[in-house]
């Protein structure tokens, strides 16, 4: 029997003590309880639908088609369209250097890789462009294919072709935009400050509005805005980790392959690119069909006409 000077049981201070037993006996019941929050938070954000839905989808063997069509049809049609334009910069290599965020001699390995604008256009005729033309559809017919298998959407009707057309047009008018706003402004801080301004309005607008256009109008402009900014942020991520990561890589490579090792490089980024594209859009599903729907149900009311939010 513990007992302290003055005779009373000392049982009740050895309970509250740190480190006596009843004390550790109390934390496993603490871990316990913290753990069911966490299972309890994470059934709540629905994680797992997230995650299923990823699977489902296959989302890395949907990036690494989405980084071959890249490289077999956009990036010749981009090389092309670059060669024409006015502005000041290294042709598709400088929209590549930007959108990686390279510096120094990884950006000079990467615009060594492509052709120079004068060769480009010396070499090019109708024909190949118009072949590339088609190519650059086929490749935003496979992205479409993609967000209506998000959406839960059926496929859209052959002859609503131009919608490829026009959306990849709207593709090459954003990564133009993005690159060469560099241009008209001073370096230093308003450079920095308005390439970020431009790179985030510019990648929302195009994310929210494209995708509703793609798909022809069958996902609300509700259901379209989380999408658009995850992706942006997405993509925002990457470029600081190909910075980080793809840049010493990029002159290891080119030094011990050459040229085929800033390829191997490009096309892993590439992959990248494909797979936030494609998350930003799982995402957006899952944060509309988790939130956004119910909310928009409750301010219309249970009377009114409308109560589903989309994706019909």
């Amino acid at each position: 029997m513990w007992r302290r000077r003055d005779g009373r049981d000392d049982r009740a201070g050895r309970a509250a003590r740190p480190g006596a037993p009843g004390a550790l006996s109390q934390c496993p019941a603490a871990c316990r309880a913290v753990l069911r929050s966490a299972e309890r938070l994470l059934h709540d954000l629905r994680v797992k639908d997230l995650h299923r839905s990823a699977k489902k989808f296959e989302l890395m063997h949907r990036a690494l088609g989405f980084a071959a069509l890249a490289t077999l049809t956009v990036i010749p049609l981009l090389i092309v369209v670059a060669a024409t334009s006015p502005a000041p910069h290294s042709g598709l290599a400088g929209w590549v250097v930007y959108g990686m965020g390279l510096t120094g001699s990884s950006a000079d390995a990467v615009t060594r890789l492509f052709s120079a604008p004068a060769r480009v256009l010396g070499t090019s005729s109708a024909f190949s462009v118009l072949l590339l033309a088609v190519a650059g559809v086929s490749f935003a017919g496979s992205v479409q294919g993609g967000f209506e298998r998000i959406w839960g959407l059926p496929a859209g009707p052959w002859h609503k072709i131009w919608r490829q057309a026009v959306w990849s047009a709207a593709l090459i008018a954003y990564l133009y935009a993005s690159a060469t706003v560099g241009t008209v402004t001073h370096r230093g801080l308003a450079e920095t400050m308005g390439r970020l301004a431009v790179a985030v309005v510019l990648g929302v607008v195009f994310f929210w509005l494209g995708l509703r256009f793609l798909v022809g109008g069958r996902v609300s402009y509700l259901a379209a805005m989380p999408g658009a900014v995850a992706t942006t942020v997405g993509l925002a991520g990457l470029r600081v980790f190909s910075g980080l990561v793809f840049e010493p890589l990029i002159v290891r490579n080119a030094v011990s392959y050459g040229a085929l090792g800033t390829v191997l490089i490009v096309q892993s980024w590439l992959i990248g690119v494909g797979w936030v594209i494609y998350a930003g859009q799982l995402f957006g599903r899952w944060f509309h069909d988790g939130w956004l729907r119910a909310w928009a149900d409750k301010r219309r009311g249970p009377g009114e006409p409308g109560g589903q939010e989309c994706i019909q």
